[in-house]
């Protein structure tokens, strides 16, 4: 979790569909995108600008970060689309098919509005640097269905052929200071292997993971939060390395291991997410 903000779990949800966006407010996710492209079609795409304007403009989502994703500034509707997000003024804007040339364009018309990138080309994986070090962005997401599409790869359980991928997005992220985000997982039935790919992102060091539909966000609140057993034992080599080391640069023997600070900083940055994560509580 990168910054001050939990997004272990980012709902997406038409733009379109008003009863689904009243449902969201209710709903324990960190994160809503109100999704005016993919999930919405062409003849629908009006009547889901102006369903999104109204809803941000209700209000009452607590504290669930509201983003909305636009069309691509390519197509007819994304110039709209990015119009209607920047009068709107939700918390941040998602970018589809995300380039850097495109993102440094979007910079100047978005209000000053932060705006995360879909990472969803095999061009964006090449241009990866330069995506992240553009001004104003906030996170990148990995658009997992897309990138698989288009290099014609057969991902599987196990994803295998992504993880080459899924690792650059994340070292650009950080690189910048970004928050970074896991794709979707595509069957709603299957709740152990959602369990499983949301605890393979966590391996990864995604802060959190993309959903389409709030059965999934129990899993990822779950997967993406530190463990009790993870706080504890993190409030212990703290307190150990203290007493044995008053914060002074150096290695001390901790419970049979060797404990530098970087594993310290590790353990306070950990305890930093839960306390944020108590809070919101």
């Amino acid at each position: 979790m990168t910054g001050s903000r939990p997004r272990r779990s980012v709902l997406f949800l038409p733009g379109s569909n008003p009863r689904a966006l009243a449902k969201a407010r209710g709903l324990p996710c960190d994160a809503v995108v109100l999704d005016l492209e993919d999930a919405v079609a062409p003849a629908d795409k009006a009547d889901a600008r102006r369903a999104m304007a109204e809803a941000v403009a209700a209000g009452g989502w607590g504290d669930r970060e509201l983003v909305v994703r636009i069309n691509a500034l390519a197509t007819p509707w994304g110039a709209d689309d990015l119009a209607a997000v920047a009068e709107a003024r939700p918390d941040a804007v998602l970018v589809p098919k995300a380039d850097a040339a495109s993102l440094r364009l979007l910079a100047d018309g978005a209000g000053g509005l932060p705006f995360w990138a879909m990472i969803e080309t095999a061009a964006a994986v090449m241009e990866l640097p330069a995506i992240a070090a553009v001004p104003g962005l906030a996170a990148l997401v990995v658009g997992t269905n897309d990138l698989a599409r288009e290099l014609g790869c057969m991902p599987g359980a196990d994803r295998l052929p992504l993880h080459p991928l899924l690792m650059m997005t994340v070292a650009a992220a950080r690189a910048r200071g970004l928050a970074v985000l896991d794709g979707v997982y595509n069957a709603l039935d299957d709740p152990d292997g959602l369990a499983g790919e949301c605890a393979q992102g966590v391996r990864f060091g995604f802060d959190g993971k993309s959903l389409i539909h709030p059965g999934q966000i129990a899993a990822a609140n779950a997967a993406f939060a530190p463990s009790d057993a993870a706080i504890a034992s993190a409030e212990a080599l703290v307190r150990d390395w203290h007493a044995a080391n008053g914060d002074a640069v150096g290695v001390v023997r901790i419970d049979g291991r060797m404990v530098e600070a970087l594993h310290v900083d590790q353990a306070r940055r950990l305890l930093a997410r839960a306390a944020i994560l108590a809070a919101r509580a």
